[in-house]
């Protein structure tokens, strides 16, 4: 016999944008994060890849309320679990890989679920603002944040600093404020940052090969920027 757990109302609430009910949010937001740092990589393909795989480094791996963990990717304009990728072109996560043996999987590493699940445990944090920081972690893979507001005619790339988890579950990353930086290193919860999506000129991130290949105007990096422009609103 199912008895009512006080959050029925929930399940019959759906979020227009995921059409998902509130109570399968709330299961499925993110409670904490794990740094990647020994290389693992995401693969995907897409409809126009013939076939091929391609990769993406793992920014970190995230744990879900639920107790679901997987690996984090800056993806289009926010971090996406590599799970649920999409793009453009129909992009399909294919799996884990760890370049170092060559090998793929599908599930999270074990060791990363059992650091997250103690850290969880240990740091266990209460409290209904949903503006709270419960872990700020640094970016380890060169991410950029493309800023443009004049349809992609002109372009400035901003390294992403850091990325904030707050309480309700989203993540965000962290940008510097050029004009309100003190001292260098900039540091975790350093005054001069601010969120990305703050910025009204924010589009896409974009990991540190594909920046690198914008800044030196390779052509099919441009493309890919043309593209994405078409598909702006």
């Amino acid at each position: 016999m199912k008895t009512s757990d006080g959050n029925h109302s929930n399940d019959n609430v759906v979020d227009l944008f995921s059409g998902k009910s509130l109570s399968h949010l709330k299961d499925e937001r993110f409670i904490r994060l794990s740094p990647e740092l020994d290389g693992l990589e995401m693969l995907y393909s897409n409809d126009s890849s013939n076939g091929r795989l391609f990769s993406l480094q793992i920014l970190c791996w995230g744990l879900r309320a639920n107790g679901e963990v997987v690996g984090l990717v800056p993806w289009l304009n926010q971090l996406t679990a590599c799970t649920d990728i999409c793009d453009p072109l129909n992009g399909r996560w294919e799996g884990y890989f760890d370049p170092g043996i060559d090998d793929i999987f599908e599930e999270a590493p074990i060791h990363k679920v059992v650091e997250l699940e103690t850290a969880a445990e240990y740091y266990e944090y209460q409290s209904d603002n949903p503006e709270d920081i419960i872990q700020e972690i640094p970016d380890t893979i060169g991410t950029h944040a493309i800023l443009s507001d004049d349809g992609f005619h002109s372009v400035t790339l901003a390294e992403v600093i850091s990325w904030r988890l707050f309480n309700d579950g989203r993540m965000e990353g962290m940008l510097a404020d050029q004009d309100k930086i003190i001292s260098t290193p900039i540091l975790l919860g350093d005054d001069c940052l601010y969120s990305a999506n703050a910025n009204p000129k924010f589009k896409y991130f974009f990991q540190h090969h594909i920046a690198n290949k914008i800044k030196s105007q390779d052509p099919d990096a441009i493309a890919a920027i043309s593209l994405l422009a078409e598909d702006e609103p």
